[in-house]
């Protein structure tokens, strides 16, 4: 029997903050995958043979406790303001306490039309399923925050995008879908007393600690902005660019959300760009981290009202918080940095060291993650390994020269050798989901209907640090006919 131990809170808040919608029910569901060490920390009951769960996961049936909504937020979308957007094409089942004591969101995505949609068909094709399936369940393994993938279904009906594709749904879960956005919307509208409701619940919910703070409010400003520092990073540290980091794809909860046009970099080069609807480059991989805090600028603004009666002073303290993100994110992003370059003891000179490497990684089209791999692997003395790595490099004297430099480095730290490479490779993954392979998998399944490709690619990814017997292909790059140069949004 299918159970899921719902304990609702944010249908609490009232009808302003959400609209209550249904599913709408698909013709022939089949379920294509599910997580059952997810399911098993949210207490869910979950048998993949029985039919009531495939219809649970298609929106077909409610399960008892579920109280459907689809949440009301706004954006700013490549920088212009839209005040009304809201979930188009994601229905909130309800909450779970796991097992861990956290509160999760269960939410379908691609289960039909809402309120929201904006005439919109409120579904999402096969392929962004897997794709958001395979990425985030990769990044959770990866050790970044995000939001999680419980199950993914085909529906038996066709969506029309450009052409007619096998429609999905996918099940995601997260510690809250409160966005940028959700506190814009009411921002707009001069709403001070939701705001207020809306910042008491996020605070309750994932910043407790706030309370106690001589202005609670401001200090769940300064938490949200270092734990967005800490998370892009994270997604810098391993070569991951969103794609699409509008204000309603920014998670007050800190996790990595909404995986649409994304990627993990194969070449790398400082303002990579994958997303095709990101023509002029502005959430490239460079610009992460500035557009991480314009956006938290957005949600100050929406705070200034709880801060102070007095409105320059809440202006005063918005900047103060601001002012610490450049800050936090240079500290995570050279403390992440270091690891990845077995730097464990901090050393003036070492910004240096890891610029020299990025600049000529670019300069020589090194691929992002075999050069930190290959890196983890040398030794400090013996340059009997180094052929490997100097492969990656187009013109190989300039590394040569860097890796002088590091391993010099190297020798004024005071682990051992089997001691500095273990925790290099605890972080620097052998495996990440890389461009060709999910299309790949896409490829099979929506042209194939074979989902073995999108099957023995998740299984890899389950273990990214460590090198798998027989996986050679999955760490590799692309060949030249297998470069994925745009991804798509799933819309």
């Amino acid at each position: 029997m299918f159970k899921i131990p719902f304990d609702n809170s944010y249908v609490g808040l009232g009808n302003e903050f959400y609209s209550k919608t249904n599913p709408t029910a698909v013709k022939h569901p089949q379920l294509v995958t599910f997580n059952p060490l997810l399911a098993e920390e949210l207490g869910i009951g979950l048998n993949p043979d029985d039919p009531e769960t495939v219809a649970v996961f298609a929106g077909n049936k409610l399960p008892q406790g579920a109280e459907p909504i689809a949440m009301a937020y706004a954006g700013h979308q490549f920088g212009g303001f839209s005040h009304q957007l809201g979930d188009g094409r994601a229905i909130l089942l309800g909450e779970v306490i796991g097992s861990d004591g956290k509160r999760y969101d269960i939410q379908l995505k691609g289960s039909g039309p809402t309120p929201w949609s904006r005439s919109g068909d409120g579904r999402s094709a096969l392929g962004p399923v897997l794709r958001e399936y395979l990425l985030s369940e990769a990044m959770a393994k990866l050790g970044v925050p995000t939001t999680r993938a419980l199950a993914a279904v085909t529906t038996g009906e066709e969506v029309a995008r450009d052409t007619l594709v096998p429609g999905g749904i996918l099940t995601r879960v997260a510690l809250g879908f409160v966005r940028v956005g959700t506190f814009e919307y009411f921002s707009a509208r001069r709403n001070v007393d939701a705001l207020k409701q809306l910042a008491d619940y996020e605070i309750e919910r994932h910043y407790p600690e706030a309370k106690a703070a001589d202005n609670p409010y401001a200090a769940f400003l300064a938490a949200v902005v270092e734990r967005q520092a800490s998370l892009i990073a994270q997604w810098m540290g391993l070569g991951f660019i969103h794609g699409v980091m509008n204000t309603d794809n920014m998670s007050i909860a800190g996790e990595t959300i909404d995986y649409g046009p994304c990627a993990f970099m194969d070449e790398f080069a400082h303002d990579r760009v994958y997303s095709s609807i990101d023509r002029n480059g502005r959430y490239a991989y460079n610009r992460q981290a500035k557009i991480g805090q314009w956006n938290l600028i957005r949600l100050a603004e929406s705070l200034l009202p709880l801060f102070d009666d007095d409105g320059k002073q809440s202006v005063g303290i918005a900047q103060d918080i601001l002012n610490a993100y450049q800050r936090q994110y240079e500290h995570y992003w050279l403390s992440g940095m270091r690891k990845k370059l077995g730097l464990f003891e901090a050393q003036d000179g070492d910004v240096a060291l890891i610029d020299a490497l990025l600049d000529c990684m670019e300069k020589n089209g090194a691929d992002f993650t075999l050069t930190f791999y290959y890196l983890s692997r040398l030794d400090n003395t013996v340059t009997a390994a180094d052929d490997a790595i100097r492969q990656l490099f187009e013109q190989s004297g300039e590394f040569d020269a860097w890796l002088v430099k590091w391993r010099e480095r190297l020798a004024k730290e005071t682990l051992d050798e089997s001691q500095r490479q273990a925790r290099m490779q605890a972080t620097n993954p052998v495996y990440i989901p890389r461009n060709h392979q999910i299309e790949a998998a896409i490829r099979a399944a929506e042209d194939q209907n074979d989902f073995s490709v999108f099957h023995a690619l998740h299984a890899v990814l389950q273990d990214p640090f460590t090198l798998q017997e027989g996986k050679d292909s999955y760490r590799l790059p692309p060949l030249p006919e297998q470069v994925v140069h745009q991804t798509f949004c799933g819309t």
